[in-house]
């Protein structure tokens, strides 16, 4: 359960604090993630868990303790809304970033990091060692390579695939893009269905604030995952009916329709112990600020 819940207050912090100046009273927190069915002793637990990770820290105000994100941290939920929300598949201009390495067997666990790090940001492996993104990593990587002092291990390329196959072919070495689409497909069978009995019973006033709340954190929740496994390629390099088109359709529709009523509940909770003023002058929920058309 842990696990479970330090992800869902990744998914908190992503999707409402990073709106509301990043800090909350672990109270607070701890009051939100009742309505998950998550006690206070695993809210504790995950929150310390979080800040030997470093991705947050606290500090007292008199017997209260308030957690905020970290730079790393807040790094992270930009680079993850940024690409959770993005809605069509950019285009491609046909460059690819090759990046090889050959870390020490003594550096193990810096390798496996490593190559976490490269499949959260969408590099594909096309070869023990050998990996590749059809999208514009040069930031990602310089930055990776540097936090885990790997500069002479590393070689990073940026160059144009001259064949002798497709690079459709190089797509379905490096990813399991059969696998992705049937993710999508489950996501899509299941909250459509949900996504219309919501809609009925908000249109018959059977769903409290509350549940709103809890409806579309979760829903962020399992979006979310996709950032794990979906590289993010642009629409060249897709199968001409790709799920996560549909998916990412219906995740803006249904957002949109728990979104206000879920907030409402999230300040009357915040406002109490919270400082609410620190929130963004342009934060319109309905409108969406994550709903990027890149």
């Amino acid at each position: 359960m842990g696990n479970n819940t330090q992800s869902l207050i990744f998914t908190i912090y992503g999707d409402y604090l990073r709106h509301y100046g990043n800090k909350i009273w672990i109270g607070t927190l701890i009051h939100l993630l009742k309505e998950f069915g998550h006690n206070e002793q695993s809210t504790r637990v995950a929150m310390s868990r979080m800040y030997k990770q470093g991705w947050v820290q606290s500090e007292k105000k008199g017997n209260k303790s308030y957690y905020y994100l970290t730079p790393r941290g807040e790094d992270r939920m930009e680079e993850a809304a940024g690409r959770i929300f993005k809605l069509n598949p950019h285009s491609w201009k046909g460059k690819w970033c090759f990046l090889m390495y050959s870390i020490p067997e003594e550096k193990r666990q810096v390798r496996d990091e490593f190559r976490k790090e490269l499949v959260w940001s969408g590099f594909g492996s096309f070869q023990n060692g050998f990996w590749i993104s059809p999208n514009n990593l040069e930031k990602e990587v310089k930055q990776l390579v540097k936090k885990y002092e790997i500069e002479s291990y590393v070689d990073f390329f940026v160059s144009e695939y001259k064949g002798p196959q497709d690079s459709l072919s190089l797509v379905e070495r490096s990813w399991p893009v059969d696998e992705i689409q049937a993710k999508y497909e489950e996501f899509i069978s299941t909250y459509s269905k949900q996504y219309i009995i919501h809609q009925s019973m908000i249109q018959d006033g059977k769903m409290t604030k509350a549940e709103c709340f809890v409806e579309r954190t979760l829903l962020v929740h399992e979006y979310r995952k996709f950032l794990f496994i979906d590289p993010g390629l642009p629409k060249e390099l897709l199968p001409v009916e790709w799920n996560g088109n549909h998916a990412a359709l219906l995740f803006t529709q249904y957002y949109k329709l728990l979104a206000e009523p879920a907030n409402e509940f999230f300040e009357e909770i915040f406002r109490k112990d919270n400082d609410i003023k620190r929130k963004d002058a342009d934060y319109d929920v309905s409108k969406h600020p994550l709903m990027s058309e890149e």
